[in-house]
Parts: structure tokens; sequence; C-alpha cells
């Protein structure tokens, strides 16, 4: 079957300091450190095991920062080789070297990167992204849509790629933080803002979670999404297939996250962004 699957290990740590962040500058000991490199290698031999029975989208959404670490640019290199594995995905704030890319199958790998104007300058930023259109991998750029970024959002606008989607994250900790003016603005940047300026009304909805798209943690453990916390069961302790519901109504009130609400049937999100939904890049003009 295709199924969708957004993968989040114990890694905890990140080597920036954006202060809307819980996870800024948090330290992951060596231990921790061992435990996620486990769990990352455990998970990719299933995906592997998978070979015949799934067709495989993955999304790899870190607590904190990734591909800093020798062992997720390992896992998605690996990953992207497999037949069965139509796409990985990684968010990553794009800090770590980009040169093991050339191994990787370009086709397969894509990343959603967001640039934090606190942490790096754009120049050096945009230089990675121009990287990235070198080696051939698809991605997206994001920022996250506060008052002090606009400037930043304005001139990484004008040095990126003009091919290249970059996206507005909502500030959606204080539903009244924007008013008719900032959303304008934000429009200007990214036709999208407004899709993601939402909190969608999702209980009873039905919702592709627990169907065809699934969570999945460091111990194997199944969700329907990162944000129900109900238990399907375990990868290494039964079979996917049987942990799954032919339809899956959402149990929760709302959804404002991308990684979840792309997955309501209503919205229809796949008419947006096609193949490229996990990478959070539409497949059309947007104006």
């Amino acid at each position: 079957m295709n199924i969708d699957i957004t993968y989040r290990g114990p890694l905890a740590s990140c080597n920036y300091t954006c202060d809307y962040c819980p996870f800024a500058k948090r330290h992951d000991d060596s231990a921790a450190r061992d435990a996620d490199k486990a769990a990352l290698e455990k998970f990719v031999d299933w995906v592997d095991s998978r070979q015949g029975l799934d067709t495989i989208r993955l999304l790899i959404t870190p607590w904190g920062e990734a591909l800093i670490r020798k062992w997720y640019r390992s896992a998605i290199t690996r990953l992207s080789h497999m037949p069965h594995v139509r796409k990985v995905v990684i968010q990553t704030n794009l800090s770590s070297p980009l040169n093991w890319l050339v191994d990787a199958a370009v086709d397969t790998v894509a990343l959603w990167t967001t640039y934090h104007p606190t942490e790096t300058g754009i120049e050096k930023f945009v230089e990675k992204t121009q990287l990235l259109d070198q080696i051939g991998i698809a991605h997206s750029v994001g920022i996250v849509g506060k008052g002090e970024n606009r400037a930043a959002a304005l001139e990484l606008r004008r040095q990126l790629n003009p091919s290249t989607y970059l996206w507005v994250n909502a500030y959606n900790d204080d539903p009244r933080y924007y008013n008719a003016d900032d959303v304008a603005f934000y429009k200007g940047i990214d036709p999208l803002f407004e899709l993601n300026n939402q909190c969608y009304k999702s209980f009873d909805k039905v919702c592709r979670s627990g169907a065809t798209a699934i969570a999945v943690d460091g111990s194997g453990n199944v969700k329907p999404c990162h944000f129900i916390h109900q238990t399907l069961g375990n990868l290494y302790e039964g079979e996917l297939h049987d942990m799954l519901a032919p339809e899956f109504r959402c149990s929760n009130d709302t959804c404002d996250c991308y990684i979840g609400y792309i997955h309501l049937d209503e919205l229809a999100l796949n008419t947006i962004y096609g193949e490229r939904i996990l990478e959070r890049i539409p497949h059309g003009p947007l104006g």
C-alpha cells in the first residue's frame, strides 16, 4: 500500500538559539545520541524490510537539528536508494555540510529548510540553497512570520532563486498576532500564507492519518499523527497493515500545524502540492 510516515526519534538537541523554540541550544549527552542513532538505524532497517509490501514517502521531523549528526545523513542516503521509497524529506536549518548529498538519489531526497535570521546571515543561507540547486535537491525555504522578520523575509525573497518556494510559517501562539496589514505583507511573500494562518476545526473530520499516513517515534510506536496520542501499535511487534483503519476521523478539536492538516481530506491539499506535499513545495503557479 502507499503510506506516508512522519518519523521523530528521541533527538532533542539543536545548535541554534531561536527564542521561539523550546529546543534551542538543548544538549543531548552521548548516551542520548547513541540511543537516537540506534533508534534511527532500527527504523531504517524496518523500512528496508517493507519492499514488496509498501510504497513509502517519509518525512523526518526532529525536535532539534538532525543533519549535523552523521547518522541522519547516512540514513537518508540509504533510504533514498531503496526502490520502494518514493520520497525522503527532512526538516533542517541548513547549517550542516551538504556534500554528502552527492551520494544520495537526488530525485528521492528533498529538504524542508527554514531560515532563522538571528542565527545565520542571509548570504550564507542562500549560498547553501544555491548548492542544493547545483546538486539537484528539491527544497523549500521557510521563515517564521514574526513582526521582526519582515525585512529579512523581503531580502530572502530577493536573494533566493525565483523558482524556490518561500513559505511563511504563521506565528500562531497568539491568535490576534496579525492585523490586516501583516496578513497582506506576508501574502506578498507567500501567497499561501493564509492557508497556514488558520486553526482548522478537525474533530470527527476524515483524515488520512491513521489510514494511509502515520507518525512513528524512536521506539517504533505508531500513532495517527504527532498530535494525536492514541497508539495504534508498534512497528517492531506487529504488522503495520493490521494497525490501520480504512477511514480515520480526527479526535482533536483543531489542527493548526502543516504536518497535521495536510492530511485532512476536506482541504484537498494534494491539489496544491501534489507529490511534493511533504517537502512543502506547490506543484503549480501560485498567483
